[in-house]
């Protein structure tokens, strides 16, 4: 029989998976206890009222059938017990047509087993209920008490008293909990006999002491089946009493495996556990500090923190560190998964290490470089704090990050035939103001270099993240026009790329006047607006953000293209039908970088002005490729320059001030920290 049990061996624990397990037995215990006694109800009508009995059974009949319209949590539609009760409602209509019924009959045989039901199984767990619910609250409390206590050696007695009691109330609730438990996995097993007793001995007392319901109750077919009823009754009472034989001896052996637990810090005469420092996976309860910054007015304002310890259940998955409360549980109706995550650890740089608090012991903090932010937790034991400790950083080690451990050193970039120049920097790169008028071919004025951002202030507030590939071309309004360079320059193809004619094949009107082009492999990250068109940090952070929204909402699928970078422009090619996706004008790309550490990882700003519009809106675009980031870079930055130098040609050949006095002073492309 599938027959649901609480698992004595989470009793100690009692994290809030048991708890949400728990509160299903105990309302399943309400149902039942609410059932028997309706039952209990009836019984007692047909023992009470002879002349009433023909209605007081058509009632007990009707109650019967209810039973599988109860919605047990813990009772399937289609259990033996539902159909075995419908099969007894049937015969207790033929029933209704007796008479009359002996109730001292009915006293012995039906309302006996019923009423020790109640009075007996019902109530102790009922009784248990209330035991457990005291044991807890005691039990948190001497946990509030003993973690309160200070690091002073002057209160070493009340230490020990806090941890005796501890001790104490630790065992009372673990105690308590494995016959609380015990006694709902039993009431499964009691529910089957103690329903089915009282209706089996109704239809005996009517067999042996109405001979007018000889013909109602007297066919072999219910003897058959009260027979195979009392065979699985028996069958039951076996497995109850294999089972209660069984959880006294499990109880008596997780008390002995328990007993090193009750202490929250073990005893002098304890054997050593040490910790184990190879974890990766851990969950428990902490205290974790809280605090709140107040205020005070006066000449010289003063910031006040009030903090505050609370206990919660920790655990890591996926890389997060989550937090939730006792009572937190999962939803029924969402279907979503409780907790609440408290720090990424997959971020640079994070790193869990001990911590020394002035009121508590035991104490360690979690440091996040990325997020200025530190969690304080507390442990019961040092060995407890050992083990979160190694267990976090294990997990950041397993993510890539360690700290001290800056990128390594970075390739040198081979030497490329399309080259003429590098940039003063490998990686990164911007364009300069005049630069940035290739497409507008006009000297009307020069485009102010914007000061580089910091982070925290170049994101649209709740920009959201486009994770499919946007096509600028369609905002446009078609691909940017083509410059002519050079007069008769051969192409220069970018010579370690194999498959490069393949896409130079269905490219060869756009790329006929370009000077410079090279391919890459590259695969569709994200975008999303930002307020500013230059900043290393910017497409770092940018990029951050990116990677952490894919993580959080399980977004895998990456669009591979064919970026082909040209003194023209930049165009994303569909390598299985070579047919062009989308055109980025070099006039519209103000910077460029490379992540520092991950150097698969690049990104690059655009500038787009819609229609009617008076300000330029800017976009950060993220890819990843098969080779150097820093390559690609490389090769932006070389476009970006020929085609400058062609626009200073052009200009000279028609007359033109190539020093752009009308435009203002020209700006080269910016130097940028070494990483």
């Amino acid at each position: 029989m599938g027959i649901e049990k609480l698992h004595l061996e989470d009793a100690l624990e009692d994290s809030p998976q048991t708890r949400s397990l728990l509160s299903v037995f105990e309302k399943d215990a309400m149902t039942l206890k609410k059932y028997t006694t309706g039952l209990h109800n009836c019984c007692q009508r047909i023992m009470k009222a002879q002349n009433e009995l023909c209605a007081a059974t058509q009632s007990l009949s009707q109650h019967l059938r209810d039973f599988e319209i109860q919605k047990f949590p813990l009772e399937s539609d289609d259990s033996v017990l539902s159909s075995t009760l419908k099969q007894f409602s049937s015969y207790l209509d033929d029933v209704s047509s007796i008479q009359q019924v002996l109730s001292a009959q009915f006293s012995e045989t039906m309302m006996y087993p019923l009423s020790r039901f109640l009075q007996a199984d019902l109530e102790e767990v009922t009784t248990l209920c209330e035991m457990y619910q005291i044991a807890s609250n005691e039990h948190d409390s001497a946990m509030n008490r003993y973690m309160r206590l200070p690091k002073k050696k002057e209160s070493e007695r009340q230490k020990s008293e806090y941890n005796e009691e501890l001790y104490l109330m630790r065992k009372k609730f673990h105690q308590t909990s494995l016959h609380y438990y015990s006694s709902l996995n039993a009431l499964q097993y009691k529910r089957k006999c103690s329903l089915l007793e009282p209706v089996m001995g109704y239809l005996h007392a009517q067999r042996a002491f109405f001979q007018m319901g000889q013909d109602a109750v007297g066919k072999k077919e219910i003897e058959d089946f009260l027979n195979n009823i009392s065979t699985s009754v028996q069958g039951v009472q076996q497995e109850l009493q294999t089972e209660t034989k069984k959880t006294v001896e499990l109880i008596d052996s997780l008390e002995q495996q328990s007993a090193h637990l009750y202490h929250a810090e073990p005893m002098v005469d304890m054997p050593y556990i040490p910790p184990n420092t190879t974890l990766t996976q851990k969950a428990g309860y902490l205290y974790v500090r809280r605090g709140k910054h107040f205020h005070v007015p006066g000449p010289i304002g003063k910031q006040l923190i009030a903090t505050k310890w609370e206990r919660c259940f920790f655990f890591t998955v996926g890389g997060n560190l989550m937090s939730q409360a006792r009572d937190e549980v999962i939803s029924t109706n969402t279907k979503k998964l409780a907790g609440s995550l408290v720090l990424d650890l997959n971020e640079p740089g994070v790193l869990a290490e001990p911590h020394e608090s002035d009121d508590r012991r035991f104490v360690f903090q979690i440091v996040s470089p990325k997020n200025k932010r530190n969690v304080v937790l507390q442990a019961e034991n040092e060995r407890e704090k050992d083990e979160w400790i190694c267990t976090l950083n294990n997990i950041v080690r397993e993510s890539g990050y360690v700290k001290g451990k800056g990128g390594g050193p970075q390739a040198k970039p081979k030497e490329r035939t399309s080259s003429s120049s590098s940039m003063s920097k490998p990686g990164s790169g911007s364009v300069s103001p005049d630069q940035a008028s290739i497409s507008s071919m006009s000297s009307t004025g020069a485009v102010p270099k914007t000061p580089a951002p910091t982070p925290s202030s170049s994101f649209v507030a709740d920009a959201p993240i486009q994770f499919d590939l946007l096509t600028p071309t369609s905002q446009n309004g078609g691909v940017a026009p083509s410059l002519p360079g050079p007069p008769n320059p051969e192409p220069r193809i970018n010579p370690f790329d194999q498959s490069a004619n393949e896409v130079l094949d269905t490219l060869d009107s756009a790329i006929d006047n370009s000077t410079f082009v090279e391919s890459f492999v590259v695969r569709f990250l994200g975008s999303m607006e930002v307020t500013t068109d230059r900043g290393e940090k910017l497409v770092h952070e940018t990029m951050r953000q990116i990677m952490a929204a894919r993580a959080i909402h399980n977004v895998f699928k990456m669009t591979e293209s064919r970026l082909v970078v040209s003194s023209e422009a930049m165009r994303l090619i569909d390598p299985a039908t070579n047919t062009l996706r989308t055109t980025f004008a070099l006039a519209d790309i103000s910077f460029w970088a490379a992540h520092p550490e991950n150097t698969r990882l690049f990104g690059f700003i655009t500038r787009t002005k819609p229609p009617g519009a008076t300000n330029s809106t800017f976009s950060c675009h993220v890819f990843e490729c098969n080779i150097s980031a820093e390559e690609i870079c490389q090769a932006i930055g070389t476009a970006t320059k020929l085609a400058f130098q062609a626009l200073m040609q052009r200009k000279e050949s028609d007359g033109e001030d190539p020093t752009g006095e009308d435009e203002g002073e020209e700006h080269p492309p910016p130097e940028h920290p070494a990483a």
